[in-house]
């Protein structure tokens, strides 16, 4: 099988023998065949050096890296042994990470894995795989036959939640789907032996922020006799953690019904018919302004804010600094003498250095003494390649609150 071949410019081969997995426009000299999006390319240097094979777009990101040649030995061909391998590698390192009363995680995590534009999570048997790129999306039949081998009977189904993550006039064209086997939504799960409901098809992003799962873990050192307020729920994952500690009582905020119906559901599954739980349709900066200290109401022991990202784009990110500002000096201002606030954001552009900054302005905002106990991040099924840092989209903050 023969590739289309891309040649970079002199000089700007650095960062390809560095393993970052991206090639800008602006650094190809030229190419050798006829070049379509999502198609297999192969990237040489200036003296036609093989540097490494990736998918190609017609875009800012011209090349998405999933084999380099330092350590691939030569030229790939990306067929069935190929992805059959590189996922019973990652597999293997899953099974040391994943372990105890859990059997939801992510399986590959794009750069991170090496296997960039592409991320599969494993719901009980269930890979829910969403690609980020075109090449990645034409490969979707391959990396299904790949995950039938590698888990065998341990496979349900594989369903594919591409079409809203793809460029935008390929994604219109694709529909979301069972790609093998077929399992009836809500799935449940399990995550450090707490229960949820995974509803892959209509959920947000592939059913389940397993992002947090240390991080819930770790709230429930802290909830234990506590009143905790879980600001943008979705499905109930810290309000579970918290009640299951033995929370006094936990508040569940966020503004979709849907995602209330469903952190309702979860709660039951995991402590049944309860009192101590109250959950909320309704916008989290109307409610921490509307009923808080001020109106009457009583603060939390322990506040998270766990927002969905405020930018994407470099563009946003200005904004999303005030978003994040704005709605932490609330949560401050809802943290009883003494408690806990767990803050959290997933915006890429937003680094650890400028959310950290926001934060201290938000305290001086709300005129409260703030310590820090515990930085946070994704945990290790989320992997962050050393030489892409850009992996590394989620920080957060445990913060003891004067």
């Amino acid at each position: 099988m023969t590739f289309s071949k891309l040649y970079l410019q002199a000089g700007r081969d650095e960062a390809v023998r560095r393993f970052h997995p991206w090639i800008f426009s602006r650094a190809i000299s030229r190419y050798e065949g006829d070049l379509n999006d999502g198609d297999v390319v192969e990237v040489f240097d200036s003296k036609k050096n093989y540097l490494a094979t990736g998918h190609y777009h017609d875009g800012s990101i011209a090349v998405r890296i999933f084999s380099f040649g330092a350590t691939s030995g030569g030229p790939i061909t990306p067929d069935l042994p190929y992805w059959t391998q590189k996922l019973a590698r990652i597999r293997t390192i899953r099974l040391a990470i994943v372990t105890g009363e859990t059997n939801c995680y992510r399986l590959v995590h794009g750069e991170g894995d090496g296997c960039t534009g592409l991320i599969v999570d494993m719901y009980n048997g269930v890979a829910v795989l969403q690609a980020h790129s075109i090449g990645m999306h034409r490969d979707r039949e391959l990396i299904t036959e790949a995950l039938k081998t590698v888990f065998g009977d341990e496979l349900q189904a594989v369903y594919d939640k591409s079409a809203d993550t793809l460029p935008d006039e390929y994604g219109a064209t694709v529909t979301n789907g069972y790609l093998f086997g077929r399992t009836p939504v809500p799935h449940p799960v399990q995550e450090n032996g707490n229960t949820f409901l995974v509803n892959w098809i209509t959920g947000q992003k592939t059913g389940f922020f397993l992002d947090q799962r240390d991080n819930r873990a770790l709230l429930a050192q802290y909830a234990k006799g506590k009143n905790v307020l879980n600001a943008f729920c979705y499905s109930g994952g810290f309000s579970v953690y918290a009640l299951k500690a033995g929370a006094r009582s936990v508040h569940s905020v966020d503004v979709s019904q849907k995602a209330i119906d469903l952190t309702n559901q979860n709660v039951a599954a995991n402590v049944g018919e309860t009192d101590k739980h109250e959950a909320y349709a309704e916008d989290v900066m109307h409610y921490l302004k509307e009923h808080g200290p001020s109106h009457g109401d009583h603060q939390y022991d322990v506040v998270v804010l766990d927002p969905p990202a405020f930018a994407k784009s470099l563009s946003a990110r200005h904004r999303a600094v005030q978003g994040y500002k704005r709605l932490n000096a609330e949560g401050f201002r809802r943290v009883a003498k003494g408690g806990i606030l767990f803050t959290f954001s997933c915006s890429q552009v937003v680094d650890r250095e400028l959310f950290y900054n926001t934060i201290v302005a938000a305290a001086i905002e709300a005129g409260r003494q703030v310590r820090v106990l515990h930085h946070l991040s994704q945990p290790a099924d989320h992997p962050v390649s050393l030489f892409h840092p850009e992996g590394g989209y989620l920080k957060g903050l445990v913060l003891w609150v004067e």
